[in-house]
């Protein structure tokens, strides 16, 4: 074999054998890649309170009868096999997993228990009246009256926006609060956070 070939298929080795060794080295450079991170969903659940009309879903690690999805009632409580009704209503889902856990006890050994809320459907405001779009919003973090009526596209021609107020039920007793619409907007008067089940009404 010429000296010539040699030298090439010398410097073609080396050459593989240093690409080789620079793979291996560990990559010291942060994964961007999205599906490393934990889903976003997993810490609204983690402090977000079930709330009635949510629809949860309930899985028992290889219980396929008892995973299941469910709506919570409207008195707070949802129903599961073996255990009849179970509050779920003003707890988190790691809070009611832990409860569901230690009812299965008693029927399962070492029951594995995780509950996703699927749907969130208690924290709801409604806009009433003359709205270009009546109906009702999510009710967003620190969202006021004024958000409200945007999100809804403002009102008819027929409002009468002196006469705004919102309707809210606490201690079971419904309280009617008015909006100074005018106000609020040149600053003059506050805006009003609102609440889950607020109603918003535009005569």
């Amino acid at each position: 074999m010429k000296i010539g070939s040699l030298l090439v298929m010398g410097a073609m080795f080396w050459g593989s054998s240093a690409i080789a060794q620079e793979a291996a080295k560990p990559s010291t450079a942060t994964s961007t890649n999205p599906k490393t991170e934990p889903p976003p969903i997993l810490n609204a659940n983690a402090t977000y309170k079930i709330g009635p009309q949510d629809v949860l879903r309930i899985d028992v690690w290889k219980e396929e009868d008892i995973s299941r999805t469910v709506p919570v009632r409207p008195d707070g409580k949802i129903s599961l096999p073996l255990l009849n009704d179970v509050q779920a209503a003003g707890l988190t889902s790691m809070e009611l997993a832990a409860t569901i856990r230690e009812g299965l006890t008693k029927y399962i050994t070492n029951p594995q228990v995780t509950v996703t809320v699927s749907e969130i459907n208690s924290r709801r405001v409604y806009c009433n009246g003359e709205f270009q779009k009546a109906g009702f919003l999510q009710l967003l973090p620190n969202m006021t009256a004024l958000q409200a009526i945007s999100s809804c596209g403002g009102f008819t021609q027929f409002a009468k926006v002196k006469g705004i107020y919102i309707l809210r039920v606490a201690d079971g007793k419904q309280a009617r609060i008015p909006l100074k619409y005018k106000d609020v907007l040149k600053g003059s008067s506050l805006d009003i956070p609102l609440q889950p089940g607020d109603i918003i009404v535009v005569p």
